[in-house]
């Protein structure tokens, strides 16, 4: 990390005293009043944000009622739908060749992503009116998906990690951040499964929990096919968050870059997938559920493949640039052993 310094610091021989000229550390009282201020601010703006996504998803999940919320069968769907998601997070965890990571970190991401999903309701629903009500026809809906729901969606997934684990000195590698970053993948398809699961049932008998399961384990299943992207997006993201935290002097643009990548590839999944799955359905003997999984298979492949190209490169320079580490510790040691 390169730090620029002031022309005095530069040319001082070290010897002189810059406190207050040209450098700074906390020494007077005043200096102390100074930091811990700065501290209550900083954690005073992290727990308003948090409480406020806290009240949002109450207001979301009260909406449906809380009842539902904690039913059994509607909990066992969301488990369901969560599997692909979960499966392809546990890929990107095991793809980690640093230390791994501790599960402190992996479940206050995973939390937070469930809270800060919260911004997204609030915003995609706000903004959604002015694109459908726009006389654009479906040209108004993919401009929602590419300038809102993508760039919103992945954002917010990034500030669960931003929070908390980005800050953690156990975050120390770059793919630290893919990992962190389909974590939070998984914790938003959980609660955006949840929420589309309970409207779909509410209402029913679920008392009878047979008919309960024959009414959700559709829309069980369509969730399922949704949930994999998330963790790929996400991940993308995520990696260079990490990227960018070894970089600080291109912090900002290495974090947009990843943010690019994640929204054009979640926006442009959300603009294909209903003309796409149509197609196929009239195409093919496959049915509409069938032409949807085909396509989501084919797309979530695609770029699910290119994460993993990303995660394997990082390992394979890992793996190199150790040999040549341990290479060139090899003489050395070969002397002591004579």
């Amino acid at each position: 990390m390169s730090q620029r310094s002031d022309p005095i610091e530069s040319a001082s021989d070290g010897d002189r005293d810059l406190y207050d000229v040209a450098t700074w550390e906390e020494r007077t009282s005043l200096d102390g009043l100074a930091v811990a201020v700065h501290w209550l601010v900083v954690r005073s703006a992290k727990a308003s944000l948090l409480l406020l996504a806290g009240l949002i998803l109450l207001s979301i999940l009260l909406s449906f009622g809380l009842g539902l919320v904690f039913d059994p069968v509607v909990a066992g769907l969301v488990a369901l739908s969560a599997i692909p998601a979960f499966g392809l997070t546990a890929y990107v965890y095991v793809s980690d060749v640093t230390t791994s990571e501790p599960l402190s970190l992996l479940v206050a991401t995973f939390l937070l992503s469930i809270l800060t999903a919260t911004f997204a309701a609030v915003l995609n629903s706000f903004f959604q009116p002015f694109f459908l009500e726009a006389g654009l026809g479906y040209l108004g809906l993919i401009l929602f998906f590419f300038l809102i729901v993508g760039p919103v969606e992945e954002t917010v997934k990034l500030l669960a990690i931003r929070l908390y684990a980005y800050n953690d000195d156990r975050f120390d590698a770059v793919i630290d951040g893919a990992v962190y970053g389909a974590i939070a993948g998984l914790g938003f398809a959980v609660i955006e499964n949840l929420i589309y699961i309970a409207r779909n049932v509410q209402g029913e008998e679920l008392v009878v929990g047979a008919a309960a399961l024959g009414a959700g384990d559709g829309i069980a299943a369509i969730r399922a096919m949704a949930g994999p992207g998330h963790v790929i997006y996400s991940a993308f993201a995520g990696y260079y968050l990490g990227l960018a935290k070894f970089n600080p002097d291109n912090r900002g643009p290495i974090i947009v870059k990843g943010l690019i990548i994640a929204a054009v590839i979640h926006a442009l999944y959300n603009s294909l997938v209903g003309p796409a799955s149509v197609g196929i359905s009239e195409l093919t003997p496959l049915g509409s559920i069938g032409a949807l999984f085909a396509f989501v298979l084919l797309f979530q492949g695609f770029f699910g493949y290119l994460l993993a190209r990303k995660l394997w490169r990082y390992r394979d320079v890992h793996h190199e640039v150790h040999a040549e580490i341990d290479a060139g510790a090899s003489p050395e040691l070969d002397e002591f052993e004579e």
